[in-house]
C-alpha cells in the first residue's frame, strides 16, 4: 500500500477530529511488526456525526463521488461495514463500526503511535492479540504470535 495516501487519509482523519481506530495489518506495522497489505482497516465511532466527519476526510483527499455512498445507516445497521475504493483502484479502505458480535468500537483498547509526524489512533497491541488469536485465518493467527512474542503478552490464564 502506498506510504503516501496512508499518511494523507490519516492527516485527514486528524484534522477532521475523525473518532478512529486502526487495526489489521496497518497495525501491525504501526506497532513495528510490518506485514505487506493492500487496505486500510479502520474501526469508526458509530456515530452519525463522526460518519460525516469521516466523509469529508475522505473527500479531502480523494475527488470521487461515490463517498457519498458510505452511509450512517449502512455503517449502524445490520451490516456494519464498508469497503471503499478509490477510483485508481490501487488500495482499499475497510471501514466497520463492529466486527459481528465480538467488537465494536467502545470495545477496543486504542492507543496513540507517532506516523510521520502525525500522531494516530490505532489498537493497541494487546488489543490486536486478543482480536486475532483465535480467528480461523492464519496470518491472523500468526499476527497473534508475533505480536504475543514481541511484546511478552500472555493469554488470560498464564503466568
Amino acid at each position: 500500500m502506498d506510504f503516501d495516501i496512508i499518511r494523507r487519509l490519516l492527516a485527514a482523519f486528524e484534522r477532521e477530529q475523525v473518532r478512529y481506530a486502526i487495526f489489521g495489518a496497518v497495525a501491525m506495522s504501526l506497532h513495528g511488526l510490518a506485514r505487506f497489505t493492500e487496505d486500510l482497516d479502520v474501526f469508526v465511532a458509530p456515530e452519525a456525526a463522526n460518519i460525516d466527519r469521516l466523509k469529508v476526510a475522505l473527500r479531502s483527499v480523494v475527488d470521487d463521488p461515490e463517498i457519498e455512498h458510505i452511509t450512517a445507516a449502512d455503517l449502524l445497521g445490520e451490516y456494519p461495514a464498508v469497503q471503499y475504493v478509490p477510483p485508481d483502484g490501487t488500495f482499499h479502505i475497510d471501514i466497520v463500526t463492529r466486527l459481528g458480535e465480538a467488537y465494536a468500537f467502545a470495545d477496543l483498547t486504542i492507543g496513540r503511535v507517532p506516523f510521520d509526524g502525525l500522531e494516530v489512533s490505532v489498537v493497541t497491541p494487546k488489543g490486536l492479540y486478543e482480536m486475532k488469536r483465535n480467528t480461523v485465518r492464519l496470518k491472523d493467527r500468526a499476527d497473534a504470535e508475533a505480536l504475543k512474542e514481541r511484546f511478552g503478552i500472555g493469554d488470560e490464564g498464564e503466568h
